[in-house]
């Protein structure tokens, strides 16, 4: 096991004059983390109606950024965070991978300019602790030079087979780590794995039923290519106290697989997605927003128990304490969904 930072030392800033870490993640409704490229004027235009309709926006600097343009967009994200009034809306980053020509001067310059106003830093291709250690380092640096007194936090991309073998110290790695999401793209490249798709299933990968007594064709059931990698992200985040998320689903002319994809990782636990398409926003905020019915049941059991101690039985079935501590997941996310959503507020009765 690497090296790692005493508790007396871990929430201590990493530079003289840096603001001290966070003990706990701010709280923060963050169903749809909605990704623009930053130099596309047309885009920037409507960014008020934008910000409006999203938990986070994320200007990508990364992947989908021609070289040409990696500049560009790096002081277009600049200007748009100092143009706009961001709200309760989250403002982040996406910068080029630590090994590129084009990072340090990604985090040198956003920083500088705009830091205060930053919220998260997300980090592609992120291989091990090594990786969030050093932007860590660098963050509390400039933090202490640019007199920023809210700490930006580090948000993981696992894209490949290194990260994923790493990602319980690369949770751990910091005080600073706001959460991981799955880049299923690059992290299958990385696998060898025999897909091009961005996210979701593969249709033939799957399980085929036994043989059917009559001869007849055996039925075929498609299996989900990212189970294992999402159930591994969730544990590592949920045991240090940050955030998974699913990443992109790049079919943008399949709603209903994209949905299909964002709730098998909502009910596994994940607290948001990407989305690249805008008709991807209102799928996350269907998805990541707890169902009304599910909330009122919810609301029962808490209701029954006010202390979470016992059992009672609600329409036939016997809850206890386990089922109050799940109850309570959903009420609190509802009650977080309700703060900005007046539509969904009345539906969940607050």
């Amino acid at each position: 096991m690497p090296a790692t930072r005493t508790p007396a030392k871990f929430y201590s800033p990493l530079a003289i004059g840096a603001p001290e870490p966070f003990r706990q993640l701010p709280v923060r409704l963050e169903r749809m983390i909605h990704f623009i490229p930053p130099q596309n004027p047309k885009i920037r235009a409507r960014l008020d109606e934008i910000v409006a309709s999203v938990d986070v926006l994320l200007g990508n600097l990364e992947d989908a950024i021609p070289a040409d343009e990696k500049e560009a967009a790096r002081r277009g994200f600049i200007e748009m965070a100092e143009q706009h009034d961001f709200g309760s809306t989250g403002l982040w980053v996406r910068i080029n991978a630590l090994n590129s020509p084009w990072a340090l001067d990604d985090i040198m310059e956003i920083v500088g300019a705009v830091g205060s106003k930053l919220d998260v830093i997300m980090l592609p291709k992120v291989e091990g602790p090594w990786d969030i250690h050093y932007l860590d380092q660098l963050l509390a640096q400039l933090e202490a030079r640019h007199s920023i007194k809210r700490p930006i936090l580090i948000h993981a991309i696992l894209e490949t087979a290194e990260g994923v073998s790493n990602v319980e110290e690369i949770a751990a790695a910091s005080p600073r780590m706001h959460g991981m999401s799955l880049g299923p793209a690059d992290l299958a490249a990385s696998r060898g794995m025999k897909t091009t798709r961005v996210g979701g299933g593969h249709p033939d990968y799957g399980v085929l039923s036994d043989p059917q007594p009559n001869g007849s064709p055996r039925p075929f059931f498609q299996q989900d290519l990212w189970h294992y990698t999402v159930a591994r992200m969730v544990d590592a985040c949920v045991r240090n106290g940050i955030k998974p998320f699913y990443g992109p689903f790049g079919d943008f002319s399949d709603d209903a697989a994209c949905e299909a994809q964002f709730r098998n990782a909502f009910l596994m636990g994940c607290v948001g997605a990407w989305s690249l398409h805008p008709k991807q926003i209102a799928i996350a905020k269907r998805v990541f927003s707890p169902d009304p019915n599910e909330v009122a049941f919810a609301k029962r059991i808490l209701d029954a128990m006010p202390d979470g101690t016992g059992a009672v039985m609600i329409d036939g079935k016997m809850q206890d304490d386990a089922t109050w501590k799940q109850a309570k997941v959903i009420v609190d996310l509802a009650r977080l969904v309700a703060a900005k959503d007046p539509e969904l507020a009345a539906q969940y009765g607050f």
